[in-house]
């Protein structure tokens, strides 16, 4: 249906990967969990849509993954990437489909965060985890030359080095990522399963390059998914390696909480986007006008620099008050929590906080 490939459990890819059962299903792609009869292991094969345009997305994603893959010999924090093991075109209903095989591993954050309360996921697994993910950004910025341009918690998954880990995330991938839904194992929820030793010892990792673009060839002006979205993408602008930062202070700010940094809302006279400008602006302050007014496309949210055409109210908050009266924090967290936010939050990209400057701040360290 709208261009999948009609799977079967069982079906042999390229006469080496064995069907298993079904991981994920996205917007362009279905993601299968297969027996590499060759190597005797479990892979997961990612098989993208047939519409036209497809295998060239597919060559792009694939060409990002093999850079990740030589440069990773030179630096260790490659291994914060997800691995491309192969990769292949299969004719299926007549049509080629692109398909690309993977390294296992286990759901993603967001199917985490399912499994805990609404008040978000405990700071040192937070910590730990944007760690692993600001060293897989400083990577793909400076060693690859890349923008991840999805950075969410669907694209951030768990890994196990211990048997138990493994075995316990092979019993969750029955979960469909693509959907809202409790991690099921063999005793319940992941959530209740988990100690919390279990849970320092996760990794994670950075998955799915397929919106990605090199830095010195943007191949879009719009990218990244809209709560993720930062400010100069939204306006238009030029966007570079920045925009990763940005979406990386959402997710943190969201792994902390169990709350969306952002989350705009159409209304009946203003859009998403207006909703969006108007939420940031509430929370970060007047945008600058040199900023607002750097490219025409911006006059479709302004009339005048710091005044929206559609939304005349807005409430402003502060980071600390957000964090100490919504979720309980006490002054001096929400204080260094928003610290180190906001630095990554910057208007200004060329000001922004880098991966590199964001992993040297003293919350995250500590």
């Amino acid at each position: 249906t709208g261009g999948h490939h009609p799977m079967q459990e069982g079906e042999v890819f390229n006469t080496r990967y064995q069907v298993l059962h079904k991981l994920g299903c996205g917007a362009f792609a279905t993601v299968w969990l297969c027996q590499d009869m060759r190597r005797k292991k479990q892979v997961a094969v990612k098989v993208l849509k047939s519409r036209e345009g497809f295998a060239e997305t597919a060559q792009d994603e694939v060409a990002f993954l093999r850079c990740v893959n030589c440069m990773k010999k030179k630096d260790l924090a490659g291994e914060n990437i997800v691995c491309l093991l192969d990769d292949f075109r299969m004719i299926g209903e007549n049509v080629p489909h692109a398909c690309l095989v993977f390294e296992v591993l286990g759901p993603s954050i967001r199917c985490l965060m399912g499994n805990y309360t609404a008040q978000g996921l405990p700071l040192p697994f937070v910590k730990k985890s944007l760690q692993q993910v600001l060293a897989g950004l400083h990577f793909l910025h400076k060693c690859c030359r890349i923008i991840h341009a999805d950075i969410k918690p669907e694209n951030i998954l768990l890994y196990g080095c211990s048997k138990r880990l493994q075995r316990l995330f092979m019993d969750t991938l029955d979960c469909d990522q693509g959907t809202e839904v409790k991690l099921k194992g063999a005793g319940g929820d992941l959530g209740n399963q988990l100690e919390d030793s279990d849970l320092m010892s996760i990794e994670v990792k950075i998955a799915d390059l397929g919106s990605a673009c090199w830095t010195y060839k943007p191949f879009s002006k719009e990218i990244q998914t809209q709560p993720y979205r930062a400010l100069e993408v939204l306006l238009g602008l030029d966007y570079g390696t920045p925009a990763d930062i940005w979406s990386t202070a959402c997710l943190a700010f969201e792994m902390a909480t169990g709350e969306c940094l952002f989350d705009p809302q159409p209304g009946k006279y203003f859009s998403r986007d207006d909703d969006h400008v108007a939420r940031i602006i509430e929370l970060l302050g007047r945008i600058p006008p040199q900023i607002v007014f750097s490219w025409n496309k911006t006059t479709k949210f302004f009339s005048r620099p710091g005044a929206l055409l559609r939304l005349s109210r807005l409430f402003p908050r502060s980071l600390p008050g957000i964090l100490a009266d919504r979720h309980g924090w006490t002054p001096r967290e929400a204080a260094a929590f928003a610290a180190f936010l906001l630095p990554a939050l910057h208007y200004a990209p060329e000001r922004r906080a880098s991966a590199a400057q964001s992993l040297r701040h003293a919350w995250i360290a500590a």
